[in-house]
């Protein structure tokens, strides 16, 4: 059977100012925690998964 440890690998997170209406100050990376504790020198801000919409037209 194979391992299920890469399941969620292509999740990416990012930090985004003024409760999600602002620009993006980290990100994107698959650690949500990293995120999470980034968020904490932000005042307002929040952590979001990133579309995947948004990541494929970034990459162009």
């Amino acid at each position: 059977m194979a391992c299920a440890c890469q399941k969620n690998r292509n999740k990416q997170y990012e930090v985004v100012t003024d409760g999600g209406n602002g620009k993006i100050v980290y990100g994107p990376i698959a650690s949500e925690a990293s995120c999470k504790a980034v968020s904490k020198k932000y005042p307002g801000s929040i952590v979001r998964e990133r579309k995947k919409a948004a990541a494929k037209s970034a990459a162009k």
